[in-house]
């Protein structure tokens, strides 16, 4: 089956090439028995995934199960998995088969993989190897022929290095990796998303389909949306509630829902959703280069107007550049003491003697003794500058600081302190 028709079948909404990368990669593995690891952010429809590989594999006709990993207490997650036997352990008055013999010749989705406590890994991982498991309180080896397919949110390779997870397991489950794009990363899909939702809602409750400007329309997929295409329905469907209009401009939809003037939040999870805070440290940096650079064109303004009214004489820059064997030191002490033997005239690129570069009658321009400032090349530093010239532009207003930096009001905030910036 091609990717539009696993679209349609599915109810899948999108163009973007992250996530035809992604179907592409569940429709071609679906037609192995290999491990697979679902990764992306909460909300991005990892379970989705799970069930097109069932849907198209031989196993499709055989039982599908999804288990939320970080929903099951550690104390009964083997029992829940792997069955237990009468008597194991209290509350054990019957045998009862766990999730893995009664799946057998089917799928199982595990998601939230990382949850999985470090013992209930190792089984798994005996699993997956051999086909073979326990059941809690029992000698009697099992066998099992089911395809685990997992999912996570979550860094696992981070888990790895702290001792959460199992490095052994992790590359058993990742032969085919999956990367779920998150909302932000498929833009071009949120506008589509949107009129799917809103239509879908009217056609439930019989009414008109809610719909956006081209202000508002930007706006939305212009939200970082940390929840993903879970917020983006729960926010549909709230719109389509509480608006007054079908057709919702910009105020509108702020005033429905405040937080989407927030361009870019703080979030947590998955590694590719803990990059918020770099990207504006990346803005502020942009902002000083910018900055600087302006300040560097000034700076050659200058030397070419004090050059041109003071009728001074630059020297031939490509003709130094051209000299080698001696140092710049050389160079310069030969300009002045002709007396030196190793270093020909010839040797040097030649200056107007008559007019040396020498800024005459100090006073009379205004120009005072400069010195050497050392140059600052911390990342801190120069983020700390910009944070103190916009607060001192804007009079210590927060608000109006944080737009002209491109960042929140609650990341200049914490900046402020973490910089120990007075108010």
């Amino acid at each position: 089956m091609n990717i539009q028709g696993v679209k349609q079948r599915f109810g899948i909404i999108g163009r973007s090439p992250l996530l035809e990368r992604a179907l592409n990669t569940a429709i071609r593995v679906s037609t192995t028995d290999l491990s697979v690891l679902i990764q992306g952010e909460s909300g991005v429809g990892k379970e989705i995934f799970s069930r097109i590989i069932h849907e198209l594999s031989i196993r499709k006709h055989n039982n599908f199960i999804a288990i939320n990993c970080g929903a099951i207490p550690a104390g009964t997650i083997n029992s829940e998995l792997f069955g237990h036997e009468k008597g194991s352990f209290t509350g054990a008055v019957t045998e009862r088969k766990g999730y893995f013999e009664t799946v057998n010749g089917g799928t199982i989705f595990l998601d939230e993989i990382g949850e999985m406590p470090l013992d209930t890994q190792a089984y798994l991982l005996r699993i997956l190897e051999s086909g073979e498991f326990l059941r809690v309180g029992s000698s009697k080896v099992l066998n099992t022929d089911v395809r685990v397919i997992a999912a996570t949110n979550v860094n696992l390779e981070e888990k790895i290095h702290s001792g959460k997870f199992r490095e052994d397991l992790y590359y058993r489950l990742n032969t085919v990796p999956i990367k779920v794009p998150s909302l932000h990363e498929r833009r071009e899909d949120i506008y589509m998303l949107f009129r799917k939702f809103s239509g879908d809602f009217a056609e439930k409750y019989r009414s008109d389909s809610i719909m956006l400007t081209a202000e508002a329309r930007l706006m939305i997929e212009n939200y970082r949306w940390p929840g993903n295409i879970r917020e983006l329905k729960n926010m549909v469907e709230q719109l389509s509630v509480l608006s007054e209009v079908k057709e919702i401009d910009v105020e509108q939809l702020v005033d429905l829902v405040p937080h989407i003037k927030s361009r870019l939040l703080p979030s947590t999870g998955y590694e590719g959703a803990a990059t918020e805070t770099a990207y504006q440290e990346r803005e502020i940096l942009f902002k000083f280069l910018l900055e600087m650079k302006s300040d560097l064109s000034d700076v050659k303004s200058l030397i070419y107007e004090l050059v041109r009214t003071n009728d001074l004489t630059l020297p031939d820059i490509t003709a130094l550049k051209n000299m080698q064997g001696y140092s710049t030191e050389a160079i310069f002490k030969k300009s002045y003491d002709h007396t030196t033997s190793d270093i020909q005239r010839d040797d040097y690129p030649s200056y107007d003697s008559k007019r040396p570069i020498i800024l005459q009658n100090k006073t009379q321009g205004g120009y005072q003794d400069t010195e050497d400032v050392e140059e600052i090349l911390s990342i801190e530093e120069m983020e700390k500058d910009m944070i103190k010239k916009s607060l001192k532009k804007f009079n210590n207003r927060r608000k109006d600081a944080a737009d002209e930096l491109g960042i929140s009001e609650r990341t200049l905030y914490r900046k402020i302190k973490e910089y120990n910036i007075p108010d």
